[in-house]
């Protein structure tokens, strides 16, 4: 039997498309948040953002971009339906609401003297909360 020399992970060309593929995008926002859409047919619709995808830079938000999934019965008593459901859009598409004014802005971050990373947001310089 043929001993394995290198194993697939530890370098050449398998090494360099893991990591193309693991990387993260850094997006301003993240579960919880409420957000506008700038861009596209729900352009101008607010909603809260119910899942956010870092490797492709996607997020779903409630109510924005609506599909229809049609659904097969898997049993005999279950019956066959078109299931509406949110889809995901690029997070460039969207933009944080602002806390004081309600208005869309961009976001700065600042590491505060302890240490701890906080949201600003551009536009009034208040604080984003973090809602998990």
């Amino acid at each position: 039997m043929r001993r394995l020399v290198k194993r697939k992970g530890e370098s050449g060309r398998y090494a360099a498309r893991h990591a193309r593929k693991a990387e993260r995008m850094r997006m301003p926002v993240t579960k919880g948040d409420t957000v506008r859409v700038m861009r596209g047919e729900d352009s101008g619709k607010e909603g809260k953002v119910i899942r956010v995808f870092p490797k492709t830079g996607r997020v779903t938000v409630e109510g924005i971009n609506i599909v229809k999934r049609h659904r097969k019965a898997r049993r005999a008593e279950e019956q066959s339906q078109i299931l509406e459901m949110p889809a995901p859009i690029h997070h460039s598409n969207v933009m944080l609401l602002d806390p004081k004014s309600g208005a869309p802005t961009r976001v700065r971050r600042r590491i505060d003297d302890d240490g701890t990373k906080e949201r600003i947001a551009v536009k009034s310089g208040d604080a984003i909360p973090r809602t998990r």
